[in-house]
């Protein structure tokens, strides 16, 4: 099991300073959010790549459908070649319906945007080479050009692929099925009667459907995460105990999250003291 944490508000530079008290008090990963409009994530976690030499940097999440897939592959692209190979990139569709998350544009709907989805991570795999390609979709086209001008980014320091960890919605197939071709699964509970609440269960449930799904693509679970969000605190002496049934569920990831204030100065004294106890690691 590793342990990450997400820094939910603040600028560049108290990024670069929670994701250098994460990494002195053995945190796993440092997560930001990446908002539509708003201090800019990968400007974060450049600032925290450069104070930093462990500890792995990632978005939480990055709303892919919204995003040009050309922008978030030169993005990402940087920061893993600033960072010797430290980004994870995690995606999903982007909230539904909020009025504030769509105050520049129209919802297109979640058929599109899972549209988008699908061609912008297949995009990214040609993006995150060094190579002219062709690629035509219904939403997404590439000419191939006899040489790359301007010149494309270097090309990630990971190969193939920087690890990408896709939300899907359990027991959705074809949602479930992008999460299981991709590095991580990012669980989310969307039974057909309504919304509903996702335990250890339900997550060995999902996990069980990936690994039979992998195995149909000759994939393994190998290097494969499956990555579970919650809340501990500081001050409890038991705070594995809140981790541990996720863990025999089979997360490979506990990623410590507390959106309850959006205030920089009370995120930051919050971040300071949770990052500061450590992670709720298992023994």
């Amino acid at each position: 099991m590793r342990y990450g944490f997400v820094m939910p508000a603040g600028d560049a530079r108290a990024a670069a300073e929670l994701a250098a008290l994460a990494e002195e008090h053995g945190w796993d990963g440092f997560f930001v959010w990446e908002s539509i409009w708003g201090i800019d994530a990968w400007v974060m976690l450049g600032a925290a790549a450069m104070v930093t030499e462990r500890i792995r940097l990632g978005t939480m999440l990055t709303p892919l459908p919204r995003r040009k897939p050309w922008d978030v592959a030169g993005q990402s692209s940087t920061v893993d070649n600033l960072s010797n190979g430290r980004v994870i990139l995690s995606v999903g569709l982007g909230v539904t319906g909020e009025q504030r998350f769509w105050i520049f544009e129209d919802d297109p709907g979640r058929k599109v945007r899972a549209e988008l989805m699908d061609e912008s991570l297949d995009m990214l795999q040609h993006l995150w080479r060094d190579q002219p390609f062709e690629f035509t979709g219904q939403h997404y086209r590439s000419q191939k050009l006899p040489e790359l001008v301007p010149p494309a980014p270097p090309p990630p320091v990971q190969q193939p692929r920087i690890p990408t960890w896709v939300v899907g919605a359990w027991p959705r197939p074809k949602s479930m099925r992008r999460a299981a071709l991709q590095d991580g699964w990012l669980p989310y509970y969307a039974p057909v009667d309504g919304p509903g609440e996702l335990t250890p269960e339900l997550l060995a449930e999902g996990v069980a459907w990936i690994r039979q799904e992998r195995a149909t693509h000759s994939l393994t679970m190998d290097d494969y995460d499956i990555v579970v969000e919650g809340t501990t605190s500081a001050t409890d002496p038991a705070a594995a105990e809140t981790v541990r049934p996720w863990a025999e569920a089979g997360a490979t990831w506990w990623i410590d999250a507390d959106w309850s204030s959006q205030d920089p100065t009370t995120v930051r004294t919050t971040a300071e003291h949770r990052l500061k106890a450590g992670p709720p690691r298992l023994t």
